[in-house]
């Protein structure tokens, strides 16, 4: 069983040395690290770590909290695939296909980006409406849409009364950014958190201008 662990640490030599240890104490091995951000004094990473069947995932945060300056923000199930180019690869994916460009974007994107669903949505002459959604995008659409046209990546405001209900109850968190177009964007969704860091809206920003420069 694998987990996405995201933690913030003090930003010192030896931290993560120590939080290896601390998570190779209760059985969890780390197979791949990803920078999040990083501020004066701490960083934030996401870990993905191996643990032993039936392993409660209550033992990893136990003991990484443990340890001096160390907080988990979130953790949960992961099953994506485990690599350090998936934005080139997804952007690979969408310019070489022949059709359904859109659809492929959205079914990656929560991989590359690591949330749960994403969708493209356009302004069309009856409002905003969802072009493509990836397989775990919500059946409730979101059907007004203040915030479009969008110019630029940005956290969206979760708790907001455009937001349906059932999102809400899940506590999505939400980012957008536009795809070549302020009337055309990307929306990703975060059931149950964490928020979107700084770094995370301007890297689905970045990719998403790059996609719609490949889209014309």
């Amino acid at each position: 069983m694998s987990y996405l662990l995201r933690v913030q640490l003090p930003d010192r030599p030896g931290s993560l040395g120590a939080l290896a240890v601390a998570l190779g104490s209760v059985g969890a091995d780390i197979l791949s690290l990803d920078v999040v951000e990083r501020g004066a004094d701490f960083a934030i990473d996401d870990l993905v770590v191996d643990v032993e069947p039936g392993k409660l995932p209550d033992t990893l945060i136990t003991a990484a909290e443990a340890l001096d300056g160390v907080t988990v923000d979130s953790i949960r199930p992961y099953a994506g695939m485990l690599d350090t180019h998936r934005e080139l690869e997804l952007i690979d994916q969408v310019a070489t296909a022949r059709d359904g460009r859109l659809q492929i974007l959205a079914d990656g994107a929560p991989r590359v980006l690591r949330v749960g669903w994403a969708t493209v949505i356009a302004v069309g002459p009856n409002g905003p409406y969802r072009v493509a959604g990836s397989p775990g995008a919500p059946e409730t659409h979101a059907l007004n849409l203040p915030w479009m046209p969008l110019e630029k990546p940005q956290l969206l405001d979760h708790e907001a009364g455009w937001v349906p209900a059932v999102w809400r109850q899940m506590d999505t968190t939400l980012a957008a950014a536009p795809l070549g177009s302020p009337t055309r964007v990307l929306m990703l969704g975060r059931p149950g958190g964490p928020e979107f860091r700084p770094s995370e809206v301007a890297r689905l920003g970045y990719l998403a201008g790059i996609i719609g420069t490949v889209l014309g």
